[in-house]
């Protein structure tokens, strides 16, 4: 392709509304421009590098034995309404009418595919002999993304790739999660990207696995844990603490006393620092959750946050939430913000960092007071193990520094982009949807599901973020718009232009994706464009080096040019494009 043939529309400087790198760098070298807020159309060069990012999820999927489908945008919204989706999606569900022969038609632009897939299955998958079936496609899905920001990294209209696996067992489910989780792990090493695979949260229906593909980025609007000793990493809602239980010993003999203390008005955990003139990881914060049917108090310190997730799981319970106003009085004695452990009227958990707080601070069930000098085993209790450990659990959202629960390591809080996610569904839309199987004794089972998402935007936008330095992008050859670009430095030279089109014509014969800057402008011009659009190999050809017969051929990552032979350039760039390649 030549340059003034193409559409590239490149910017000297940053756009006043792009916030990241990702954003700035895709507006400047002419990859999008945006129509609306959350919709972007693609140029070129972007789109060259979507398809590519495309081509290569789609090998993937192939090679892990997926089927290729496509399924309609459009939504029956009587199919949310089943599964319950139409609540929980709320706004996000770009919902509409149509009117078809007088009737009001109430329709869905998809969000994502579940209910249209599992409708499908139901239809035409029977019998266990069927199973197990993983199908894909890769599709424009819509959200109203209320606040879209950060370029194509938050659309309301982005193009994904959605795979869904059908088993009769855990254990086919099990072997189709191994085949997309490694497909994934393919497919982001291909495209050039550090996708780190992180346990995710994947709630109480469809089992506990679930793993995130993040790429580290500071512009990352997700936070997780990592640990570089062992390669373990969760996000902030499923990352576990190497955190141990604490043995169960008296108090000091020296401990003071318990005493209550008059807060007024302080129901809050920085209200009540601020009239103790005391520090949040002095005190404990007891939350009163419904578990299931069963009212339990939860202690966690003062500074941390409670994962309802871990809380659901100690308690081996299907829901947790906070309880209401009259439960807490009912248990405690007093509104919210002044429950603690000493006397509570229901059973107790704990974290387990609640042991090493002795002289702690905590609500004293009592309206507008809290207790100072809380000692646990003297003013409240909690259970002992067989051990000799008070049965404690990690109950709190993981944070920096925290011991990692797999090595000797510690876990570092890192921001990352979510480019991909494979997650174990269950039944969850397979009974809503009634899609089942009979097994070999002619019984009926639900079918079980996995679901395995891929923004492909995303991988050009994690790109962009992560591969660029002070000039421009830096592509790598799996998806680059153009492997190579041919840059004459006087297209009104015939010398210059009949070596150009030389090199130009015989690349393309040999299989190289190859776009030529045939452009009538200065060559500082074009080599600034040229690190911007981030080709990764150039030939440059003219000036002194037309002279002495030879090319200049630099990586776009390469401090200096090296020179070839013009007779050679097409063989050695050739086959430096191919190694690139492999």
């Amino acid at each position: 392709m030549r340059w003034s043939q193409t559409f590239i529309p490149t910017m000297k400087e940053d756009p006043a509304d792009a916030e990241i790198p990702s954003h700035k760098l895709m507006l400047r070298a002419g990859l999008i421009r945006q129509l609306m807020a959350g919709a972007y159309t693609y140029l070129p060069l972007g789109y060259r590098a979507l398809r590519k990012a495309e081509n290569i999820v789609r090998q993937e999927m192939d090679n892990a034995g997926a089927v290729e489908l496509f399924m309609p945008a459009l939504q029956p919204i009587e199919l949310f309404e089943r599964t319950g989706r139409i609540n929980s999606f709320g706004n996000v569900l770009i919902k509409f009418e149509v009117t078809r022969r007088g009737n009001k038609v109430p329709m869905a632009l998809g969000p994502t595919h579940e209910e249209v897939v599992t409708d499908l299955i139901a239809r035409h998958i029977s019998s266990y002999r069927q199973l197990p079936l993983t199908v894909y496609q890769i599709q424009t899905k819509f959200r109203n993304e209320e606040r879209p920001r950060f370029g194509v990294l938050r659309t309301s209209e982005f193009l994904m790739k959605d795979a869904y696996s059908f088993s009769t067992s855990v254990e086919q489910l099990d072997d189709a999660y191994r085949k997309m989780y490694d497909a994934y792990v393919r497919i982001f090493a291909r495209c050039g990207l550090e996708a780190i695979p992180v346990e995710a949260e994947s709630g109480p229906i469809g089992g506990d696995a679930s793993h995130e593909f993040m790429i580290p980025a500071s512009a990352g609007e997700d936070s997780i844990l990592r640990c570089r000793d062992c390669g373990y990493g969760a996000n902030v809602e499923r990352a576990e603490t190497g955190r141990k239980r604490a043995k169960a010993a008296p108090p000091a003999a020296d401990a003071k006393g318990i005493a209550e203390i008059a807060t007024p008005g302080a129901g809050s955990i920085d209200a009540v620092c601020k009239a103790l003139k005391c520090k949040p990881h002095k005190m404990i914060k007891t939350l009163i959750y419904k578990a299931d049917d069963k009212t339990v108090a939860v202690l966690i310190r003062g500074d941390h946050d409670a994962n309802e997730n871990k809380i659901r799981r100690a308690l081996g319970a299907k829901t947790v939430e906070l309880a209401d106003e009259a439960t807490i009085l009912a248990v405690t004695g007093a509104p919210t913000g002044f429950a603690g452990p000493v006397g509570i009227k229901c059973d107790i958990i704990a974290d387990h960092d609640i042991p090493l707080l002795q002289a702690a601070i905590t609500g004293a069930n009592k309206v507008d007071a809290h207790f100072v000098n809380v000692c646990l085993g003297r003013d409240y209790q909690l259970p002992v193990t067989a051990e000799g450990d008070y049965e404690t659990f990690d109950l709190r959202n993981a944070a920096a520094d925290d011991p990692c629960p797999r090595s000797a390591g510690k876990l570092e809080l890192v921001h990352g982009i979510e480019v991909g996610h494979v997650f174990k569904l269950g039944t969850k839309y397979t009974v809503a949807l009634d899609a089942t199987f009979l097994d070999e004794k002619e019984q009926r089972h639900p079918i079980i599901m996995g679901c395995y998402g891929i923004g492909v935007n995303r991988i050009i936008a994690g790109l962009a973020e992560t591969k660029h330095d002070e000039n421009g992008l830096i592509w790598p050859m799996s998806v680059a718009p153009y492997e190579v670009l041919v840059v004459p430095l006087n297209v009104t030279d015939p010398q210059v232009m009949e070596a150009a089109e030389k090199i130009y014509t015989q690349l393309k014969g040999q299989g190289v994706d190859v776009l030529m800057d045939d452009r009538d402008a200065r060559p500082g011009f074009k080599l600034k464009d040229a690190d911007l659009i981030g080709i990764p190999l150039r030939v440059v050809i003219g000036g002194k080096g037309l002279k002495d017969g030879v090319a200049e051929i630099k990586w776009r990552t390469a401090a200096d040019p090296v020179l070839i032979k013009l007779d050679m350039t097409v063989n050695e760039v050739t086959q430096m494009v191919k190694t690139a390649r492999q």
